[in-house]
């Protein structure tokens, strides 16, 4: 990683008006380098966080309730999405999958980011319920024979799983033109850029800068015994 990436400030911190959250989604077939992309900009941006999300699924080891996921029953998870408590969730592998309405929704008033590392169903459901808030970014691979490479690289899928990645990633990819933005990531620190120079503009956003009209009514206030 350069210097420049690692000790170049936030766009966040430099802020000085107000400002509304944003929901800033990444999704790629896997293999293409979105949970580097997202751990990067966590690392790097205390602004963004990603929302905790609510799990079926028990709890791996070293997990920790209420930081990692909000672990809960089947029965309980049913019961939350009759009462509408989810923004998006899903059924992966047997286990379901939701994002809290209520906390996403306190902190994009109170000027939060959140990071969606999600496929493009939950994309479209953040985007038909919450809109304005929501920035899609897609990541390709460079080719189709490079992402192959890097499924193969891990080491730790047999080449039918791999197979069945590759035939999953086919269909990801032909949701392309769902997004906002499109990323090819054949250099990852120049993908991180991009990202970050996405994000960067998203925020600044006239319809998202909450105190703009108050800062610019008082820039454009007479000063005392001068005329207008």
């Amino acid at each position: 990683m350069s210097d420049s990436a690692s000790s170049s400030p936030s766009t966040a911190e430099t802020d000085t008006l107000a400002r509304r959250g944003l929901m800033f989604i990444m999704s790629s077939p896997s293999g293409a380098g979105k949970t580097t992309i997202s751990r990067m900009l966590l690392e790097h941006d205390p602004h963004i966080c990603i929302s905790v999300s609510v799990t079926t699924r028990p709890p791996r080891p070293g997990e920790i309730d209420g930081k990692d996921y909000h672990f809960v029953d089947h029965a309980q998870f049913d019961r939350m999405v009759e009462n509408d408590d989810f923004l998006e969730w899903a059924e992966v592998f047997g286990h379901c999958y939701g994002t809290p309405k209520a906390q996403v929704k306190t902190g994009l008033k109170e000027g939060q980011d959140y990071l969606f590392d999600i496929d493009w169903q939950g994309t479209q459901q953040l985007y038909q319920k919450l809109e304005r808030d929501v920035v899609r970014v897609f990541l390709l691979p460079p080719s189709i024979d490079e992402l192959r490479r890097r499924l193969t690289g891990r080491g730790t899928d047999s080449a039918e799983v791999i197979a069945g990645r590759m035939a999953r990633a086919r269909s990801e990819i032909s949701h392309w033109d769902g997004y906002d933005y499109v990323v090819v990531n054949d250099d990852i620190q120049t993908c991180f850029e991009k990202v970050t120079e996405i994000l960067a503009a998203e925020r600044m956003r006239r319809a998202r800068q909450t105190g703009l009209i108050g800062f610019v009514r008082e820039l454009m206030r007479p000063e005392d015994g001068i005329a207008p």
